[in-house]
């Protein structure tokens, strides 16, 4: 019992630790090139490649496709973006939030205190101005990678636990549980980024046999529930907004619902073109790379899938959430007359 409590303990903290960092990386970047980010995005017009482009390079920068996906709904409420020029930037949004995940996979654990330092000092001597945005972006990016030593060093129990590596095994064997897990995970997290570093950790701890506890196939199913369940986010910021605004959130749960449908269909396929992709070597040594990788290529199918069904997209939206009608003003219902009671036959004739 007090094994287990540790190990929640550590895995929890880990996270809770994962996620202050990354807030604290991403709020930083955001003050110190987010009105940069936004002039690119208001500049964008008709060509939905530039719109992909600047929707990646936003996030890449930003380090959070939820920012720059509130930040576009917010254009499109605000009339300053129409449905079509919208929808790229989305598509590029997921694009470039798998830079996160690409970044984790290096291993950076012998020099996380290094950076934790480098982030405090350039804090210290910055008091205010873009030096402190940049620095405090640092030490957040340090301290997300203290997260993820924290939580890999308290999974590898966890790989020796025939009760937990039964359920993976489970969990592994059907892949609509595993995009059921990721999902939850996401949502209640909300956080795709912290959802997948943790499976990138959990991955790389290796079972019984030496081998990945869970491998790329089965990772790969929840990393399709990660990406399904970071569509709330645009949900949750589309809540009052205008009609336009609700339907560029429901364009990104199509776009990654219909990924999830596409894909985990093809998982065996799939994790073999992952697996292909350099670098190669002991499954547990480069797996976190492969999960970063199947993120990426993921997310660049289904842009180069709907990218030229923009159009189509667009009326897929509008088909499910149609303008409401305008209901015509009955002057006699809606005056102030309208809540007396009628007129009998005979009192209308006197």
């Amino acid at each position: 019992m007090e094994e287990l409590l540790q190990i929640g303990l550590g895995l929890f903290g880990g996270l809770a630790l994962f996620l202050y960092g990354m807030n604290l990386m991403s709020s930083n970047l955001q003050d110190a090139a987010g009105e940069r980010m936004r002039a690119i995005l208001a500049a964008v017009t008709k060509n939905p490649v530039v719109g992909v482009l600047a929707g990646a390079l936003a996030t890449a920068v930003l380090q959070s496709s939820s920012a720059t996906t509130v930040m576009t709904i917010g254009f499109v409420a605000a009339g300053l973006m129409n449905l079509r020029q919208a929808i790229p930037i989305i598509m590029g949004a997921n694009i470039g939030t798998t830079i996160t995940a690409q970044i984790i996979a290096f291993k950076l654990s012998d020099y996380v205190l290094g950076i934790v330092l480098t982030g405090f000092v350039v804090m210290q001597l910055g008091r205010q101005g873009q030096l402190k945005f940049i620095g405090t972006a640092i030490f957040g990016f340090g301290l997300l990678f203290l997260g993820i030593d924290t939580m890999g060093a308290v999974m590898k129990p966890l790989a020796t636990n025939p009760v937990f590596t039964d359920l993976i095994a489970q969990v592994a064997g059907v892949p609509v549980l595993g995009v059921v897990v990721g999902t939850v995970m996401t949502l209640v997290v909300q956080s795709s980024s912290a959802t997948i570093a943790v499976l990138q950790n959990f991955a790389a701890t290796p079972g019984p046999d030496g081998a990945s506890i869970i491998g790329l196939e089965g990772a790969i199913p929840i990393l399709l529930g990660d990406n399904l369940g970071t569509t709330i986010t645009a949900l949750l910021a589309a809540v009052g907004q205008s009609r336009d605004a609700k339907r560029l959130a429901l364009s990104h749960c199509i776009f990654n619902l219909s990924g999830c449908l596409l894909f985990v269909g093809l998982i065996g396929p799939f994790a073999s073109v992952v697996a292909a992709i350099p670098p190669t070597g002991a499954e547990v040594e480069v797996i976190a790379r492969q999960i970063a990788n199947a993120h990426t290529l993921f997310n660049v199918s289904m842009t180069v899938l709907w990218l030229p069904c923009v159009a189509l997209m667009v009326r897929l939206v509008m088909a499910v959430l149609p303008e409401k009608p305008l209901r015509p003003r009955n002057p006699l219902a809606d005056g102030p007359l309208a809540h007396e009671a009628p007129l009998a036959p005979d009192a209308a004739a006197a």
